[in-house]
């Protein structure tokens, strides 16, 4: 694991060179009992509670009685979920606290989630929160303020000070100065989708690992050359994904990252519409400019297939040579170009090349975390359950049971902290030990979709990933620079209404806007009235707001 060392050393200098961040509070904590439920003062701070076990950081919770908390559990049609899941047989056994499930499926998880939480119907526990999921269960009182209770989370604590995220934490305080989720904590920051590209395709046409989109363009078009019949970049997420990666380089954001749209003119000490932004049209630009050219799958921007199906195809029968997707998309397409007698291929995820606004990704991000429904802080045993979800999200060893699950029966791992799982298990998904007969993840629910990833040590990252991914985390670190955090804007309740309707219009006219200028179905030469469009459909007003909210929480 010398590269995870080399990667933690260099965070650890800049840490310093930033000079050292605080927590209020102490990381360790007082001894606490039961029976508190969470209540608070007049003034709406929490009291402190009084717990019947101590919880501190980097050592193992349990309970003093056996405790029952339920949780909100979203099935994936792929791994669904069996009463015979070790996982939380030993989640159990080392903490006292038995999980009692509420299942929904992941195909509609946010609607059912938002229904029962509005409904009073959640389970305590709500997973898989993404920031800014949180603001409308914020501002209907329907989740706990996790900021009052901080200090009963003394691993959420540490890491937060260790791995130089205070302030970003600070930055989920909504409109009242409280935050109501604690988000997956990573100690690199990478972007989890990119582009993988076909890299002995682009060797044999000469053309280097594109550093800059306009590198790519040169590569596609020499690979167009030599495969003619080839569309050779396709996206297979509808356009969102390509978009959002790419929309740094270009002074913007988009697809997946368009959030509320609000972009932050460091010039203009305001935010605009991010929609209507010159470093936006350049971006459709460069991409209407490769669909002319026949070098972009347009199908890949319009199928919903959640980026398999025919991209995935597509890859295997050699018609398209780089494409959006994660690490683990790597090995399906490996797979199914092996399954089409492709040999000697190279798979290589890039960093996502740079543009007009530099060598620039996604900031520093949050993966997703919980909150907790209003309902759990009325349980006598609201403290403990503060504890049990500070050991599952931020204990190491907690991660370690999540990705691997029990040392020395399931794995190994030696002095150089390499894991290696043990010959009768393999986890499929990411082709560890494919030889093995019971899978980790479908047998057993270890590597599970709803808290595995969530938080993640740098050693932890790279000790299920391949040494080429190991050379994506270094690749990003070196050569790419994170886009700084917009400031905050936290709307109140009235506001996230208000927003909501005049937002949501607002984004469906950009995204059928985008699509239409990318493929070549709208010429940009109609920006303008694009621009007038949004305008008339209250663009002004919600920018007031945004611009309106920034100023209360500066001033």
């Amino acid at each position: 694991m010398a590269r995870a060392g080399n990667l933690a050393g260099r965070r650890t200098r800049s840490a310093r060179a930033a000079g050292a961040l605080t927590l209020v509070g102490a990381l360790a904590l007082a001894a606490c009992g039961s029976g508190d439920g969470g209540e608070t003062t007049a003034d709406g701070e929490s009291k402190d509670l009084e717990c019947s076990s101590e919880s501190v950081a980097d050592e193992q919770w349990k309970a003093a009685e056996p405790r029952e908390f339920s949780l909100l559990w979203t099935d994936w049609a792929d791994y669904p979920i069996t009463d015979t899941w070790e996982f939380f047989d030993e989640v159990e056994k080392r903490t006292n606290v038995k999980l009692k499930l509420t299942n929904i499926p992941f195909s509609d998880h946010e609607e059912k989630r938002s229904l029962l939480i509005s409904a009073g119907d959640a389970p305590q526990i709500i997973p898989l929160i993404y920031t800014g999921e949180e603001q409308q269960f914020a501002a209907s009182g329907a989740v706990v303020p996790l900021s009052d209770y901080a200090d009963y989370m003394p691993n959420f604590k540490k890491y937060t000070e260790e791995w130089d995220l205070v302030d970003m934490v600070e930055d989920l305080r909504q409109d009242d100065g409280k935050y109501y989720m604690t988000p997956g904590l990573h100690e690199v920051s990478v972007p989890m989708f990119s582009m993988i590209i076909r890299k002995d395709v682009f060797d044999e046409v000469g053309a280097p690992v594109p550093e800059t989109w306009e590198d790519l363009q040169k590569g596609l078009e020499l690979i167009k050359a030599k495969y003619p019949e080839s569309t050779p970049l396709a996206d297979g997420f509808e356009g969102g994904a390509i978009t959002n990666y790419a929309a740094h380089a270009f002074g913007t954001v988009a697809g997946w990252g368009f959030g509320d749209g609000a972009w932050w003119d460091e010039k203009a000490g305001e935010f605009v519409y991010a929609g209507t932004t010159d470093g936006y049209r350049d971006m459709l630009t460069y991409f209407n400019g490769l669909t002319e050219k026949g070098l972009l799958d347009t199908e890949s921007f319009t199928a919903a297939d959640s980026g398999g199906g025919t991209v995935t195809e597509k890859v295997a029968s050699e018609k398209v040579f780089a494409a959006s997707g994660g690490s683990w998309t790597v090995q399906e397409f490996a797979t199914a170009l092996d399954a089409a007698g492709v040999t000697d291929y190279e798979l290589v995820q890039i960093a996502p090349p740079g543009g007009p606004a530099g060598q620039m990704v996604e900031p520093r991000n949050f993966w997703n975390g919980f909150m907790l429904t209003a309902d759990a802080a009325k349980d006598e045993n609201f403290c403990d359950l503060l504890h049990f979800t500070d050991w599952l999200y931020y204990n190491p060893e907690a991660r370690e049971l999540i990705q691997w699950g029990v040392e020395d029966k399931h794995y190994t791992k030696d002095a150089e902290g390499k894991y290696t799982l043990n010959p009768e298990y393999t986890l499929k998904q990411l082709n560890l030990n494919p030889s093995g007969t019971i899978d980790l993840k479908k047998d057993l629910g270890f590597a599970n979709d709803v808290l595995t990833g969530s938080t993640e040590s740098v050693e932890l990252k790279m000790s299920y990933n391949t040494p080429a991914y190991v050379d994506y985390i270094e690749a990003i670190q070196e050569t790419r620079t994170p886009r700084d955090p917009f400031p905050p804007h936290p709307l109140d309740e009235a506001e996230l209404e208000q927003s909501s309707l005049l937002g949501t219009p607002l984004k469906d006219t950009v995204d059928t806007a985008t699509l239409a200028f990318i493929l070549g179905q709208r010429d940009l030469s109609e920006w303008d009235d694009y621009v007038s469009g949004l305008e008339g459909q209250g663009l002004s007003g919600y920018m007031d707001l945004i611009n309106g909210a920034y100023e209360r929480a500066n001033s």
